[in-house]
Formats: C-alpha cells, sequence, structure tokens
C-alpha cells in the first residue's frame, strides 16, 4: 500500500493589509481573516492523523475480513461444486447398481444328533449385497461371498425400486481362488431398460486419486455413496465372515479410505469420471475407514467369457505358489525377490505343481520362480491370480520363469479352473 502523506494546515496570519491614508477617505475594512494559534495548529494536525489513522484501520479490517469472506466463499464453492459432482456421479452410476437379496439353507450340523437324539435341521438364512449390470439383458457381477454356496434364490432391486424374482447364480470363482467373484442373470427383464455400468481402466488408478463407493447398505435397497481416495494398491488380506469362519485369502486388492459398510460388496468404486474401476469387497475390522477392493481389470477376462459363453470360465495355470517378498526370498535363498515361486514341498497335501495341468503339460517344475506372464511383470502389486484373471480360457500366454538362476520362457495354453 502506497504511503499517505499526512496534509499540512497553515496558518494564514501574515497576510499584509494597506494601512489608511490621512486623507477624508475612511479606512478600509480590514479583511476578515482568522487568526490561529500554533497550539491548536498542532492539536488540528494530530487529531487529523487520528482520523485517518482510523479510517486506515477500518479500511484494512475491512479488506482483511472482506478477503477471509472471499477465501470462504472460495472454499464454499469448491465445496460445493464437489458435492454436485458426486451427487451427479452416484445419480449416473446408480442407475448400474443393484441390490441383491440372497435366501441360503446351511447344513453344518448334518450327521450329528442333537436334542435327545433328533438330526440338527437346515437353517435358512437372508443376507443382502450390490451388485453391477454389465450387460442390457440382465448380466451382474458381484461378489462370490454375496451369493455363496447353499444359495437356493436370489432376487435383485434396481434403484427405481424395479425387483425381479428370478435371478440366476451362473458361476462363482472356487472359495479357494483370491478373486472374490460370482455373476448373476435376470432370467427376464419384462421389456425393462437395464443400464449397463461403465468400465473404467484400473491400470490407470494411481494413490491418491479420489474415488467414490456405491452399495445397498445394511441391505436397505437403498444405495448408499460415500467418497474418498485410492490410500493403496496390491494389498492382500485374510477375509472371513463376522463370525470368523469362511476365511479366505484375497489378493492385489486396492486400498481406499471411502466407507465401505455391510452391504457394499459387490457394488462399484467408480472414479470422478463414472467409471468402474473396483469391486467393493471387504473392510478391515479392526480400523476405520479402511476399505478394499477387487481392481475391475483383474475380471476383464472373466467378464469377456461369461458375456460370450454364458458360463464362468476362469483361466487356470495350475500350480500352488508363494508370492515373493525380500524376506521370502531370503528364506528360500533365492535369487529372484519378486515373483510367483512354486516351492518343492507339498502345500496343505498338495503338489504345488497339479497333475495333469497346463502347467504340468507346459513342463513347469517346483523351484520354478514365474516373474512375468507376458509383459506384465508378478511383484507386489500385481499377483499371479490378478495377472492371469486378465486372460481367457484356452489362450496362449508366455511365461518368463527364473530355474536354478537362469532365465527362460515357457509358453502355456490356459485350460479351465476345476469347480469346488
Amino acid at each position: 500500500m502506497e504511503n499517505l502523506e499526512q496534509p499540512s494546515v497553515e496558518a494564514k496570519h501574515d497576510l499584509e493589509v494597506p494601512r489608511p491614508t490621512p486623507a477624508v477617505v475612511p479606512p478600509a475594512p480590514t479583511p476578515a481573516h482568522h487568526h490561529i494559534p500554533s497550539g491548536r495548529v498542532r492539536f488540528l494536525s494530530i487529531a487529523l492523523l487520528l482520523i485517518l489513522s482510523s479510517t486506515l484501520g477500518f479500511f484494512g479490517g475491512w479488506l482483511g475480513s472482506s478477503s477471509d469472506k472471499t477465501s470462504e466463499q472460495k472454499q464454499q464453492v469448491i465445496l460445493k461444486t464437489q458435492g454436485q459432482l458426486i451427487s451427479n456421479i452416484a445419480q449416473s452410476v446408480g442407475q448400474s447398481v443393484v441390490s441383491v437379496d440372497v435366501v441360503s439353507s446351511s447344513n453344518a450340523g448334518a450327521g450329528t444328533y442333537l436334542n435327545f437324539g433328533l438330526p440338527q435341521q437346515n437353517t435358512t438364512e437372508q443376507s443382502a449385497g450390490t451388485g453391477i449390470i454389465l450387460s442390457k439383458d440382465g448380466l451382474i457381477i458381484t461378489n462370490r461371498h454375496v451369493v455363496p454356496s447353499g444359495t437356493t434364490s436370489v432376487s435383485v432391486t434396481l434403484s427405481d425400486g424395479t425387483t425381479f424374482e428370478d435371478v440366476k447364480v451362473l458361476g462363482r470363482t472356487s472359495s479357494r481362488d483370491s478373486l472374490d467373484i460370482a455373476f448373476l442373470k435376470i432370467k427376464d427383464t419384462n421389456g425393462k431398460k437395464l443400464t449397463p455400468a461403465k468400465i473404467g481402466d484400473s491400470s490407470k488408478t494411481k494413490i491418491g486419486d479420489p474415488v467414490i463407493a456405491i452399495g445397498n447398505a445394511l441391505g436397505q435397497f437403498q444405495n448408499t455413496v460415500t467418497s474418498g481416495i485410492i490410500s493403496g494398491h496390491g494389498r492382500s488380506v485374510q477375509a472371513s465372515d463376522g463370525d470368523g469362519t469362511n476365511s479366505e485369502n484375497l489378493e492385489d486388492l486396492f486400498q481406499t479410505d471411502a466407507a465401505i459398510n455391510e452391504g457394499n460388496s459387490g457394488g462399484p468404486l467408480v472414479n470422478l469420471d463414472g467409471e468402474v474401476i473396483g469391486i467393493n469387497t471387504a473392510v478391515a475390522g479392526n480400523a476405520q475407514s479402511i476399505g478394499f477392493a477387487i481392481p475391475i481389470n483383474d475380471v476383464s477376462g472373466l467378464m469377456d467369457s461369461v458375456k460370450q459363453t454364458g458360463a464362468l470360465q476362469r483361466p487356470y495355470l495350475g500350480v500352488v505358489y508363494v508370492s515373493l517378498t525380500d524376506d521370502i526370498a531370503k528364506q528360500y535363498k533365492l535369487s529372484a525377490t519378486r515373483g510367483a515361486y512354486i516351492p518343492p514341498e507339498t502345500i496343505m497335501g498338495e503338489q504345488t505343481v497339479i497333475s495333469g495341468s497346463p502347467a504340468a503339460k507346459a513342463g513347469l517344475k517346483q523351484g520354478d520362480i514365474i516373474t512375468k506372464v507376458g509383459d506384465t511383470a508378478i511383484d507386489q502389486n500385481h499377483s499371479l491370480t490378478s495377472v492371469l484373471g486378465h486372460h481367457a480360457v484356452n489362450e496362449k500366454v508366455t511365461l518368463t520363469v527364473v530355474r536354478d538362476g537362469r532365465q527362460q520362457s515357457i509358453d502355456v495354453t490356459l485350460g479351465v479352473a476345476p469347480s469346488e
């Protein structure tokens, strides 16, 4: 701000007045002027300075207040814009999100006799989850644990409240598969126009990217929306039901702080372009706002296969492996520190190269380390299972393998994963 000079006040007491002549002409009247004492001049100068200082202070305060208000207004505009964007995305993508209502039976007590020798009866359970519409004719993707083995009936409800009772489970991945996926099909849409979701490219997703999770929280048949960021990728977790049963290992997951609540499983994780880049699948039990989602690229091969054949055919290699880290590589005294290691010993009583599998037919051996599938490296962000999910049954792929410290290429034609 420029310096403002204080205007000076000059006392006009040096004005010369002509003297009267001794003639008969009457003396000229003395001009009217005010003689201001010098002390008063100082007082007026100080007073004026105080007035100007107060004015400038008020003006400066007003400017500061105005600046704060402008900053607040800008923040409000940004928040309003973000809120409007999320609302628009939720409304658009929400048309492709369905509530999944499941009835299943459990016969865990079969073969046991309780209550004075009477056999335990099967129990019927109701549960709910979320699904994503993939095609206009009613193909839906969800999580395997939403429609578990033992499911007796499935119905889905659209965002507008339309319900379809006759829904078929086309297939689900094996409970030993790290990919928690199932496919549903509405048998008859009754002419209802369905809106398929827009599928994105999860490989372009970076840590810090904003995301939105949409799902059927608590089975209330009403979509809920939460927002957050991608806080990690390539995560491996051990998931289980709320009571700690049915534990399963999940790999290559997105981690997000967008709240994923009960009932959100199988719903979409979308980017700000409204594209599905993940499938919500789990939430950390002992932490707040830590959720996990399957990258959509990990199921791209499966989605294409189901659309073409109407059945779930999981690409299958036929090895039991350990994902390498620095510590595991050191433990096994391996030269490679990243990749899928096929141990020489059996795991859970099973040979690590399964007899008759595509891997066995291609000549893979115990002790091999698969470091690449095609051009994709197997590392902490890309597990072997997830990378194979990008491919299709009967597709030939080239594996880069380290055997006895030497690198070689082995061609394999992928098969169909066996059922449970």
